[in-house]
């Protein structure tokens, strides 16, 4: 009997320490990253999510949740965040957020992707057909190829996650688009919460498909995360129209160089510019085509002071700048084109250079010389030493020597002079009877 008493005791303690445990483990609260995504999809962004799903996995937090309001973006780009979601160790939360945000084209594949999909109230979801760089249908079998894609992508995301399939995929067919209560109504989404720490006590508990992984997020410790400095430099530059405008800049600051050597300044920045330009080049998809037509543009605006086409070559220049300009982020797609507004006003601003460039050039061909001895022509002086017919003449600052014909001329009178001689001896005749050369 004492014995039972003894092993009744020793199991009361070793559940009242293991209360004691549960309750230390409980007095740290879970932790959250909160990542704030309030931007298109592209490659610099996809590295800030998939950067950020690291760090959530390398500081061992509980769960990751993306605040995510986007107009959607690159399919590439897209693709490379959603690899990151499903391969992600820890529960990936997309939430759209804050109220009035939007889950657009792209951001509905990446919503679908995530172990838990959340909206907040007066947020909508949806419009994920492509389109073509211009905005339009993209025409024929193209079109059945990339829809298609598309749809069967974004199936099999939904189906794997629980979700609503049969509206995703007319998102993608039809450009379906529903409000937040719509989207939780017809299982599009999870859950509906109108803040943050609201959604993190509402999930808390759920288990994901298919990982099987139960998240642990009431009264979670949330750290938010923003885009770096650096990172929003990085994504103002991959803007088309100020990688286009840096090209030109880029074309200008060489080309002053080249033809002023020494200048330092325009060669500089010109250089800085380009380096600048390809490095957008580089992180978006481009056109071959666009790229060609920007060089020839490039060409003809080169030679037109050098070939003599009254204006015609600046033109196709011109010409050849603005389609390029259009075509050159033509693979982009969507959100990532060259306005028309920029290119017609970079092309007539290099127009109008050219213009003023040949016009200074005329006028300087027409100009009378104002350097070397035909300068002095039409000049008038003053005699140094008479003139019987040779002697010496002051003239535009110079002591010359001077021949006057058949005529005496004496110290002190003007004359004109008409021209030179061999040996630097310069024709006169009296200034009353000359007729200056007025310049």
């Amino acid at each position: 009997m004492l014995l039972l008493r003894g092993f009744s005791a020793l199991l009361c303690a070793f559940a009242a320490a293991l209360a004691l445990t549960g309750t230390a483990a409980g007095a740290d609260p879970p932790r959250v990253l909160a990542v704030e995504f309030e931007n298109d999809v592209n490659p610099v962004t996809a590295d800030y999510l998939t950067g950020s799903i690291d760090r959530a996995e390398d500081e061992e937090y509980d769960a990751v949740v993306i605040l995510m309001d986007t107009p959607g973006g690159l399919d590439s780009a897209m693709r490379e965040i959603i690899k990151k979601e499903l391969d992600a160790t820890i529960p990936v939360v997309v939430y759209v957020y804050p109220q009035g945000s939007r889950a657009a084209s792209a951001g509905v594949f990446i919503t679908m992707a995530a172990d838990v999909a959340a909206m907040a109230p007066n947020t909508n979801i949806g419009s994920s057909t492509p389109i073509s760089t211009g905005g339009g249908n993209i025409p024929s079998d193209l079109r059945r190829k990339v829809i298609n894609d598309a749809a069967a992508y974004i199936r099999g995301l939904a189906e794997t996650h629980g979700r609503n399939a049969d509206w995703a995929e007319e998102a993608v067919r039809q450009a379906s688009n529903l409000t937040a209560e719509e989207a939780l109504d017809q299982n599009v989404v999870d859950v509906v919460s109108p803040d943050l720490p609201t959604l993190l006590n509402d999930i808390d508990g759920l288990k994901t498909e298919p990982k099987g992984l139960v998240l642990h997020t009431a009264g979670a410790e949330v750290t938010t995360i923003h885009m770096s400095l650096w990172k929003r430099i990085l994504d103002t530059l991959i803007d088309p129209n100020i990688i286009v405008l840096l090209l030109s800049l880029g074309a200008l600051g060489i080309t002053v160089e080249l033809f002023n050597p020494g200048l330092i300044f325009p060669g500089t920045f010109g250089a800085i510019s380009l380096i600048v330009a390809f490095f957008g080049l580089q992180v978006l998809p481009v056109s071959a085509a666009g790229i060609l037509l920007i060089l020839l543009a490039a060409a003809f605006f080169a030679a037109e002071p050098f070939v003599m086409s009254h204006g015609a070559l600046a033109l196709a220049g011109a010409a050849c700048f603005v389609v390029g300009s259009l075509m050159l982020f033509d693979p982009a797609g969507e959100g990532y084109q060259v306005s028309i507004w920029v290119a017609l006003a970079i092309a007539g601003t290099f127009t109008l250079l050219m213009v003023f460039a040949l016009t200074k050039i005329v006028q300087s061909r027409r100009r009378r010389p104002v350097t070397g001895q035909e300068e002095l022509v039409g000049q008038v002086g003053v005699v140094r030493k008479s003139l019987d017919p040779v002697g010496l003449v002051f003239v535009h600052g110079e002591l010359w020597q001077a021949r006057a014909g058949d005529e005496t001329i004496g110290v002190g009178e003007e004359v004109v002079v008409e021209g030179i001689d061999e040996g630097l001896v310069i024709r006169v005749r009296r200034a009353e009877a000359a007729i200056p050369v007025t310049a």
